[in-house]
């Protein structure tokens, strides 16, 4: 819980303001993050997903509208669903039931929904991998606000997923980038492969960012003034790189 909030400060240190900056926080763990983050008027994602199951399952059980509808209405509903499009009949069937659940009780409660699909943990990660997953659930009617994917294998595979939001929901706000836990060098290649890209929006980074601060910090071998710097440090470091791929994919 107190380190959830020193990420918080440390991302508020880097936003100083602006416009366009935000946090995934749950409401478990990190309640007392997500009223700091308020003060901040970050856009906030709030998970609802069984952290790593597969099939796809949601947190705490019982009625997901009656958990959805305590949300505020300006928290968009963030799902990750590792699902691969050769993954077996029964596995998709379980996957696509809970996901149309899920959208189905967003739209009823009016609330934004970001699915985060993650193919490339369980199966090989092809041109048309994620495009093949994004087309079939347009195909059962689910159509969420934002995608948030990995890093794909090409420039191809980017123009593959492009194609399929733009055929299916021109209305979609876009795609943010995942980082997978990948070092400062490998997000710099993802950053620069899509930055030409205009349906991703933007990167949404943990670990690379929190991990050095939070194992020290855990250990009693940083304080929080050290912790929040650490992490506003490689915060820092992320939004220049994407701004500066983007700058050069511009011009």
């Amino acid at each position: 819980h107190a380190f959830k909030r020193l990420a918080v400060d440390a991302a508020a240190q880097i936003a100083k303001g602006r416009t366009g900056f935000g946090m995934l926080i749950d409401g478990t763990y990190g309640r007392e993050a997500l009223f700091r983050a308020a003060d901040h008027d970050f856009w906030i994602g709030r998970p609802v997903e069984d952290p790593g199951s597969r099939p796809l399952d949601f947190e705490g059980g019982g009625s997901l509208a009656a958990k959805l509808i305590e949300l505020p209405r300006n928290h968009t509903i963030k799902c990750l669903c590792f699902y691969h499009p050769d993954d077996s009949a029964e596995m998709k069937a379980k996957q696509e039931r809970e996901l149309l659940r899920l959208y189905d009780a967003a739209r009823t409660l009016n609330r934004e929904l970001l699915v985060e699909i993650i193919c490339g943990k369980h199966g090989e990660l092809k041109d048309d991998t994620s495009a093949r997953v994004m087309r079939r659930l347009y195909e059962l009617g689910i159509k969420p606000d934002w995608w948030k994917l990995e890093p794909q294998a090409s420039a191809t595979a980017w123009d593959n997923i492009a194609a399929v939001i733009e055929k299916n929901d021109p209305w979609c706000r876009g795609v943010v980038l995942l980082g997978l836990d990948a070092p400062e060098e490998e997000l710099a290649k993802g950053f620069a492969a899509v930055a030409g890209q205009p349906m991703v929006k933007g990167f949404a980074v943990g670990r690379t960012i929190f991990s050095n601060a939070a194992q020290k910090w855990l250990k009693g071998e940083m304080t929080d003034e050290q912790a929040v710097a650490d992490m506003a440090q490689r915060f820092q470091a992320l939004v220049d790189i994407w701004n500066t791929a983007r700058a050069r994919a511009a011009a």
